[in-house]
């Protein structure tokens, strides 16, 4: 007991350090100078546009993700004409965002479509610029979140199994029909959870976004990539203040996370 007891109060220990502290430190930080200057370091120009432009991207990736993430998973589980070698690859290609770093992702994209290289080049032409831009921003934010839905989906996919959905299938149902009355119903809670991750990991992505956008104020910063350039002009309080509003918006998605967790248990 004396040993349990000990790792329990190690945890709460570590937990204090690495959140609790540095969590009340951002709020007393924004909060140095009053109301006035918290309100003066949301209200700034780039702050409305870094944050506007978060919320794009968030809202992009999560629709690419959800509708993308829940189809791949579907056909990783069920799609019988997919061999088991190139499931077992496509299954090694969406674990690659864990297995890389994010900024790696995102100079692969700068690499890839940036203004220097043929495809970008001919992009640029046709007038749609991907890197340096919003395109390429949330093709960095969709590399390095593709995995959260998919590995939601995935195991509840194979838990449930294939029975009501072949019989639904000999019953003459079409296959829209099939998923949106038999399959959905069995994965929607993880595909909530899978929503939930996504914006969360969206919200606080710096790395690859960094590197793809340029991070130019009023044109390609989003809210991570502001507070950086805040802090490395020692504005602090500004800093602290759109900290703030990203730590109040992740502490939100996680009690919606344990609100859809008591519903599921509850049905």
């Amino acid at each position: 007991m004396t040993i349990r007891r000990t790792w329990i109060g190690l945890t709460y220990i570590v937990f204090t350090l690495l959140l609790i502290i540095p969590l009340i430190e951002i709020f007393t930080g924004s909060w140095a100078d009053g109301w006035s200057g918290f309100a003066e370091g949301l209200t700034r120009k780039q702050s409305i546009h870094a944050l506007q432009m978060t919320a794009s991207i968030v809202v992009v990736v999560t629709a690419i993700n959800t509708v993308f993430g829940v189809m791949l998973a579907l056909y990783l589980v069920r799609a019988e004409w997919m061999g088991a070698r190139l499931k077992r690859l496509l299954n090694s290609i969406v674990d690659l965002p864990f297995a890389v770093s994010p900024v790696i992702g995102g100079l692969m994209i700068v690499l890839l479509l940036g203004p220097n290289t043929v495809i970008g080049a001919f992009f640029e032409d046709a007038g749609f610029k991907v890197v340096y831009a919003l395109p390429g921003m949330i093709l960095a934010s969709l590399f390095v979140t593709f995995p959260l839905m998919v590995r939601e989906v995935l195991p509840v996919l194979q838990e449930i199994g294939a029975q009501q959905e072949e019989a639904a299938s000999t019953l003459g149902a079409y296959s829209w029909y099939t998923f949106w009355k038999v399959t959905w119903p069995s994965i929607r809670w993880g595909v909530i959870y899978g929503v939930v991750l996504t914006v969360a990991r969206t919200l606080g992505e710096f790395g690859a976004v960094l590197v793809v956008s340029g991070n130019i104020m009023n044109k390609t910063q989003t809210a991570t990539t502001l507070v950086y350039q805040d802090v490395e002009n020692f504005n602090v309080v500004e800093a602290n203040g759109v900290a703030l509003v990203l730590a109040v918006f992740s502490v939100g998605l996680l009690l919606l996370m344990e609100w859809a967790k008591k519903r599921k248990e509850v049905h």
